[in-house]
């Protein structure tokens, strides 16, 4: 059967009563998909919404308000208000990978740019989980965007293969984590530790966006993410990056400027049983994560996924990139502030002091860099440790952290 135009306001309509329903969102949020789930045409109160939805970004009301359920594998503030229509599963990527293949959406809602002359839609720089699930998933509905940039990489969707479509454009959304005097000098310290002909991987953020940035005098560099943002365009713009070796990522977000970039020759996207893939991860030489956290605590281990108020994320794929860089010459790197609340709050704490769950344990990171210095906790004792990760911490709560560690 050829796919079927159907309005906006009749997304609902083609949705089953109950079951799981896969949301694109990131980069690829669609404002026709809110606008026909806001008033749905029907209750939709028997579906549990799922995707990787991003604080900050992603705008998610609209489904609670027209009745719907979450099943979220990261935890947003505005999701951590109504905890009893939310499912929270803290899962990293490859298990929620697992998890995906053992329980298929029952219908997906995604955005696709028109079809090639070969009749596939790409899914542009929001590769992601879909690209993996949508062969099993019974009811396709696509927001065809003539605005969203065809990629390269992922094969997409044939458009015979969708059931439902509406067209619109839409200019895809835009987050800036901007930088700060901070953030630029825990980046001077990562440019010192990071070589030439690395393989990068960088998180969500301000930290790992500005790390990136500061690498631009580097050369031969190569970048392999589950994630990317404008920085990347940067170290390719200065020349920064291997010739021949394209950017390889699951999903961009950013501002415009590389919204316009991603279809290019330099960029390729791949879903998660790609690019967070640990036999894969584990092949690639000199492969640097750079990753963010809450808090460090002086055995090494790193927590960032809540706050003392709530969640505010989860695990995410920094332990598969972790795990895969522990072969052929790799670097795990925790880069934070030492401090917050106009530094009354140190962000290296003692053992048993941090919140929430770890998220990396002392096995999974090998340097800790704040403004303060780089703590290179490779090979060492849990003295030494905690030695070198106070030497980091703001300087007027090294005291305090001497007395924790010493019970004192």
């Amino acid at each position: 059967m050829a796919p079927r135009r159907i309005r906006p306001e009749d997304i609902a309509l083609h949705l089953p009563d109950n079951g799981l329903v896969w949301l694109c969102t990131c980069s690829g949020e669609s404002d026709l998909v809110r606008k026909g789930l806001e008033v749905p045409a029907k209750p939709i109160d028997g579906l549990s919404f799922t995707g990787i939805f991003v604080p900050g970004l992603n705008k998610l009301g609209y489904v609670l308000e027209g009745g719907g359920r979450f099943l979220t594998f990261f935890m947003t503030p505005e999701l951590a208000a109504v905890p009893d229509r939310v499912d929270f599963r803290p899962l990293c990527y490859r298990d929620i990978r697992e998890f995906f293949r053992r329980r298929p959406p029952e219908a997906a809602l995604f955005m696709v740019s028109p079809p090639d002359e070969q009749g596939r839609c790409s899914f542009g720089p929001v590769v992601d989980f879909i690209a993996d699930i949508w062969a099993a998933t019974p009811i396709k509905i696509a927001h065809i965007n003539p605005r969203l940039p065809a990629t390269k990489g992922d094969p997409g969707i044939p458009f015979d293969q969708i059931d439902f479509y509406f067209e619109g454009e839409q200019e895809l959304p835009e987050s800036d984590p901007g930088t700060d005097e901070t953030s630029a000098t825990i980046a001077s310290f990562a440019g010192n530790i990071i070589p030439d002909g690395a393989t990068l991987q960088a998180g969500l953020g301000r930290v790992p966006e500005a790390v990136l940035r500061g690498l631009t005098g580097h050369r031969n560099l190569s970048i392999h993410s589950g994630l990317i943002g404008d920085s990347a365009l940067a170290l390719l713009e200065a020349g920064a990056l291997a010739g021949g070796t394209p950017i390889t990522a699951g999903v961009a977000i950013g501002t415009r400027k590389i919204y316009d970039a991603v279809g290019g020759d330099a960029f390729t996207f791949h879903p998660p049983s790609y690019t967070h893939d640990i036999k894969r991860l584990s092949g690639i030489p000199r492969l640097v994560t750079i990753n963010s956290a809450i808090e460090v605590d002086l055995a090494g281990q790193a927590y960032a996924e809540a706050t003392p108020k709530s969640f505010i994320s989860g695990p995410g794929g920094a332990s598969d990139f972790a795990a895969g860089a522990r072969g052929l010459d790799g670097i795990r790197i925790v880069a934070l502030p030492a401090s917050a609340g106009k530094g009354t709050i140190s962000r290296i704490v003692a053992p048993g002091q941090a919140t929430g769950p770890v998220s990396l344990g002392r096995f999974d990171i090998d340097y800790v860099i704040t403004e303060h210095g780089a703590a290179d906790l490779r090979m060492k004792s849990h003295a030494a440790r905690a030695d070198a990760l106070i030497a980091i911490a703001a300087p007027e709560h090294r005291a305090s952290l001497e007395a924790a560690r010493s019970g004192n």
